[in-house]
This record gives C-alpha cells, structure tokens and sequence, in this order.
C-alpha cells in the first residue's frame, strides 16, 4: 500500500509561524509534524509515500529528501504557487499512487494512531474514513458512525481525523483543478460507499499556534 501525505496547505491560522515555515514541518519537540508520520509509515511497512506541496514546497523537499534516511520512497506532487485543496490535491497524484486503495494522512495532525490498521484492512466501499472524538474547535461534528458505515446524519456525530483510505475509483469522474474533499465525501456516504471506525486516543489537528504550543508543552514531546 502506498501513502500520501497532504502537506500543501498554508497554514493561515498559524502566521507567523507559517510565513516563512510549511504548516508540516513545524516541530513537536524534536520531530516535525511530518516526520512523526513518516516514521509511523516506515514501522507499518510502508515503503512508498507521496506528498504534495505548495506553499514553500521547496523546504520540505530539502527537508525530507527522497526518503532514505525514513527507510521510505518519498515522491513529490507539486501544485505550484496555489493548492489544489484536498480532493483535488489527491486527484492531481493519482499516477503516483497506482491502482491498489492508498492511505491518506493530513500532514498538519498529531496522532498514536497504528496506521499498520489500515494495511490489513479489507476494504468494503470505496473509502474508509477514521473518526475521532469531536474536538473543541469542531464541537458539531462531520459524520455519524453506524455498524461501521458512515452517515450523513444521525447521533453521535464524529470528527474526520484526516486518516483514511480511498480508492481510485473513489475520485472518478471529479475534475482535476480545485477542488474540495468535503462534497465529494457527503456524496458518497449518502450512496454507502464510505466505512469508518472510531480511533478514541491521541489525535490533535494542529491549526492554531494554541494547540501546537499545548503539544509541546505536554511531558513526552
């Protein structure tokens, strides 16, 4: 199985962090956001990873190389001066990412999730999303769980924690461009093509400069 890691976003609610920094190489002690997710990525036996860029591409290029000292093939998907957003980041790297479902990973959240779940799962739909616990900047939540499919509707509802696997088959039919994940994923659940599970431990979208300095204050970072 092959990963991507979304790391083209400019990170606006972190400036001025993020003026002369990409949101995924800023550090949680010693590591930067992506780095954690390589390493996670190396020990689930994941070989190949691609991450696209934008935003001051060039530094996390230099930063990462091509993956040798992850034990990992790092690929590179550049979209320029302007993101693609999500969906259409995705899209944009589908020839990297073959045939076979791959793994998705926001480059800007923090996790103990085991993405060695996700290799050996059997894929029932065309996507399968992992949820979290509605965090404070999201009290409302995205997507109700129920027996393992995901709803538009319903109680609880869960967060989308940026982990997640899709298809090809997923993507079919979107246009290349800009483009969101959000309509496509209601889309697509309302046609019960996406299954989900619930991941109920540490996980922290790192969009303030509150949550990234409440990271680095905790003991183990």
């Amino acid at each position: 199985m092959k990963a991507m890691i979304l790391a083209a976003g400019r990170g606006e609610r972190l400036r001025p962090l993020t003026d002369s920094t990409p949101k995924p190489l800023l550090k949680v002690g010693e590591k930067s956001l992506i780095e954690y997710h390589l390493y996670k990525l190396a020990q689930a036996d994941i070989k190949d990873v691609i991450i696209n860029t934008a935003w001051l591409g060039q530094q996390i290029q230099q930063s990462l190389g091509n993956g040798e000292k992850y034990n990992l093939n790092i690929h590179y998907s550049d979209e320029g001066d302007q993101a693609l957003e999500t969906a259409g980041g995705i899209i944009k790297a589908l020839p990297l990412l073959g045939d076979e479902p791959f793994l998705i990973i926001n480059g800007d959240i923090f996790t103990d999730y085991n993405f060695k779940q996700l290799t050996k799962l059997e894929l029932q739909g065309e996507a399968h999303l992992v949820m979290v616990e509605n965090p404070d900047h999201n009290k409302q939540g995205d997507f109700a769980l129920k027996n393992n499919w995901l709803e538009n509707s319903g109680e609880p509802l869960y967060t989308y924690s940026g982990i997640g696997i899709y298809t090809k088959q997923f993507f079919a039919g979107y246009p290349e461009g800009v483009t969101a994940l959000a309509p496509i994923l209601k889309e697509k659940i309302a046609r019960k093509k996406v299954s989900g599970e619930l991941h109920k431990t540490a996980w922290t979208d790192v969009g303030t400069k509150e949550r990234l300095q409440q990271l680095n204050d905790q003991p183990n970072s």
